[in-house]
Parts: C-alpha cells; structure tokens; sequence
C-alpha cells in the first residue's frame, strides 16, 4: 500500500486495543481507516473484546495476527507485549470501556492490553465508550482527570442513541473523526536526517556552596519538546539544567549547572544542529563573586550580593554567520504579546513562543498555553497538557523551518 504523504500517520506504528463493548464492531472500519492514512498497525483485543468482533476479521483487516493472551507462549516468542511496547509510535485504545480506563487510571496488568500500556513510553490515546450513566460516574471521570494528568489524550465521546436505548454521552466517537484526532496528536516524521538542539530547565548560579540564584522551572516543557522533535525523526541533543525529569528515549541528554556551562555546551554542538530551540530559563544574572565558604549569617545585618549578566545564549547563537533554525521562549508576567514580539526582532530569531508564568501558570505545572511569533506571521496554541502542547508547536517549527529553507534554495 502506498502511503498518503500528506498525512501525519503515514508510516507510524499505531497499536490498536480493542475493549469490550458494543462499539467493538467499529473498529474494523477505524483499521481501515488507520491503515488508507498510511499508518502500519497491530491489533490487541481483550478477551470481552472477542465476544463483540473475531480476532479473524480484525487480523484480515490489518494483515498482521491479533494478540489477545497475555501469557501466550507463541504470542510472547513472535511480538509480545514488552516488543509491541517498543514497537508503538502510538496505543491508541478504541473503544475502550470504563473497565479498561479504570485499570489503565490504576496501573494494573491483568490482561495483555494493560500490561502493553504500563510497559510503553509510547504516547497513548483512547476513544471511551460506555452507557451514559458509566461515562458520567464520578469514579470513571475521577479516573480520566488521572490519565489526562499523565498525558493520555481522550478523544469522545460523541452524545446520542445508545445500544442500550438511552441517549446521552458516551457513544464511540465515529472512526474517521478518531482518525482526524491521531492525526493532530502525532508528529509526522519531517525531520528525518536533521539535528536538533535544545536546552531546558533553569540554571544555578552559586552564590556559596550552599546557596544559589535560581527560578522555579521544572523543564517539562523543554523535555517534551525533546520528545516530540525524536517522534518527528530528528537527531536530538537536549542540554538540561538541574531538573528531576526523566529522558526522553532517543534523546542525547548533556546536564548543566550554570548558565555558563549551558553556553559552553551550545557552542560546542550548534555548529551541527539544523534547529536550535532556546527553552531552558537561563538565569540573566550571577553573583560577580562566588564565596568558596558558607556565608555565615550576622545577627542585624543586611547581606548585599553584587550580581553581574550572564550571557544571552540563544542572541549568541543568533549573531553566528552559519546558525541554524532558531526558536527562542519568552516568560512573562505581563504584556506577554509585546514582550515577546520585541524579543524576537532584537535577537534575530526565527520564532519565538511565549507563555505568561506566575500564579500557578507556567512553570512546574503540566499544562500551559503558547503564542507563537515568527516575522510574517502568529499562532495560539490552546492550553494542553504539555506533551501534546510540544507536538503541537513541533508542527509549527517544522512548517516555519521548511518554509524558510525553500526560499533559500529558490
């Protein structure tokens, strides 16, 4: 089958659960579906799954045998869960049942479909279905709040007649419409053979030995950008300051300290990078001198600290003959639009994203909003959890870089 190049999905791995309900039977169009958009699929149905569709059907439709036993031992020796885990670009679990969403929300493992989602870092997305009354239980929105904190996307449901003669929320929501959904959440794989660089987190400057100059970036949002920039396919090289974050797999991972160090860093890779993307919040100053002994503390007495700038990174990247892309942020508290739109004509840079901080906004949160500034143009990016918030603005990088590189070589 020839991939539809003007589709997100062509050539990503998609794992397709498949739950107990009625909705079931539409998932042999949704393969479908999945499979004219380019994307190469596996199907995993739970047993109840069966009693609603054949594993027959869904195996013709994807060409690829369906897993159902977790513990089978000619299953396991072929593509077993912890392979399929790595496999996945995408779970995407379609329909999936109050059942599954709660033992997903709780992290157990007890049939092959839950044990390939707690194994996967793969992103994950599921399109509930369930009588009305099941969908609007505390206990199962109490178990959606869970997964959206972690990530998971929800994609439904749709509102209406129900198999079971009521009407109301919770109808699988229809298989071209989750289609037109994975395509919004997936990064398409643009950056194949490029080289992106990027820093995150926040930078400490000693004041002694014990104290530091710091702020309150938890570099969530650098680390999904790292991560949405390998699932398009690039090379990426993230240079952290001191955060507490896992890596993302794919990711070379550099760990700084100071502004200093970060720069040094940089500089030493950019020359090779395609994309520069200045997350990281760089402190502006550091103390002039840094004590090599704990300042004691002086009963009555005020302590004064004489601080000097650090360099500005991303503007030193910018004044380079030969740079790459450059994507820089702007934090604010206020007149965010106007900040950042002066930033980015300053320093020269490609694009700028700025998001106001403060109050609960921002930083060491999972969700946040974005503007995204570029010289003949802007975007919004609604508030999401920053995972996707990244993929989102990963598509807008790609568009600004391939646009940029075609009127050079015009």
């Amino acid at each position: 089958m020839t991939e539809p190049l003007d589709s997100p999905l062509a050539g990503k791995h998609i794992v397709l659960g498949v739950t107990g309900s009625i909705a079931a039977y539409k998932s042999a169009d949704l393969v479908r579906r999945l499979r004219d958009a380019g994307a190469e699929l596996r199907v995993v149905m739970t047993k109840s799954a069966c009693e609603f569709i054949t594993p027959l059907t869904l195996q013709t439709l994807s060409g690829h045998p369906v897993a159902i036993d977790l513990l089978d031992a000619d299953q396991e020796s072929a593509m077993g869960h912890i392979t399929l885990a790595r496999w996945a670009d995408w779970i995407l679990v379609a329909p999936a049942s109050a059942d599954v969403i709660a033992r997903l929300a709780q992290g157990r493992t007890d049939d092959l479909l839950s044990a390939l989602c707690l194994a996967s870092e793969s992103p994950l997305a599921l399109a509930p279905a369930m009588n009305n009354k099941m969908w609007s239980n505390p206990a199962t929105q109490d178990n959606l709040t869970v997964l959206r904190s972690r990530g998971v996307q929800i994609i439904g449901p749709a509102s209406g007649d129900q198999a079971c003669g009521e009407q109301g929320e919770g109808r699988l929501v229809e298989p071209l419409n989750i289609v037109v959904a994975m395509e919004r959440y997936v990064v398409p794989k643009r950056l194949l053979g490029k080289k992106v660089l990027i820093t995150a987190g926040p930078t400490y400057e000693a004041i002694d030995p014990v104290r530091f100059i710091g702020n309150r970036s938890s570099g969530k949002m650098g680390f999904a950008i790292a991560q949405a920039a390998v699932e398009a396919g690039a090379e990426v090289t993230l240079i952290a300051g001191p955060v507490h974050l896992t890596t993302p797999t794919g990711v070379k991972r550099v760990d700084v300290e100071t502004a200093q160090a970060m720069f040094e860093q940089v500089s030493s890779a950019v020359a090779e990078s395609d994309i520069f993307i200045s997350c990281a919040a760089v402190a502006d100053y550091r103390p002039c001198q840094t004590e090599t002994k704990k300042i004691k503390k002086i009963a009555n007495s005020e302590l004064e600290l004489k601080l000097e700038p650090t360099i500005d990174i991303v503007a030193a990247v910018a004044k380079q003959q030969l740079k790459p892309f450059i994507v820089g942020f702007a934090a604010e508290t206020q007149d965010v639009t106007e900040y950042a739109q002066e930033k980015l004509q300053r320093k020269n840079l490609d694009m700028i994203a700025a998001n106001q901080v403060g109050n609960g906004l921002g930083f060491a949160v999972d969700t946040n909003t974005l503007s995204v500034f570029w010289h003949n143009g802007s975007q919004e990016l609604p508030i999401a959890v920053k995972t996707q918030l990244a993929r989102d603005l990963m598509m807008l990088i790609i568009e600004q870089y391939n646009a940029k590189n075609s009127i050079k070589t015009a």
